[in-house]
């Protein structure tokens, strides 16, 4: 069974290696689409903190994880699932619901996420340091 989730995996933590290696799980082969910076700036209003080529480093060299491309448009996301062979899309639960469109393609489920971790937290941590 081949998994796929996407995500920006910025100020990589333990939440991030949880939901990767629990997607894993759910299948045979896990790949992961990483967020370009372009698509983070468009959805987020800001860049990451560390930047693409890093942060696709940083999941491939995951052992859970086996394949990795960067997701440049959301739009496009039905494509991937198509283009990489997605038995399973899994998303954390806080986007819970707003994958559904997609169960035509693939079964769609969404795994509890870390509790009290948060990216956009902990980069306000470090900002009031």
């Amino acid at each position: 069974m081949r998994v796929i989730t996407f995500g920006t995996f910025d100020v990589f933590h333990v939440g991030h290696l949880n939901i990767l290696e629990s997607a894993r799980q759910k299948g045979t082969h896990l790949t992961v689409g990483v967020s370009s910076d372009a698509l983070n700036l468009a959805k987020k209003g800001r860049l990451p903190i560390y930047a693409q080529q890093d942060r696709l480093r940083i999941i491939e060299a995951l052992s859970c994880v086996d394949a990795v491309f960067v997701e440049e448009s959301l739009e496009l996301k039905s494509k991937y699932l198509r283009d990489y062979e997605a038995d399973i899309l899994v998303m954390g639960n806080d986007w819970e619901g707003k994958f559904d469109q997609f169960k035509s393609i693939c079964e769609v489920a969404y795994l509890p996420r870390t509790p009290s971790i948060s990216t956009t937290e902990t980069i306000e941590i470090i900002k009031n340091l």
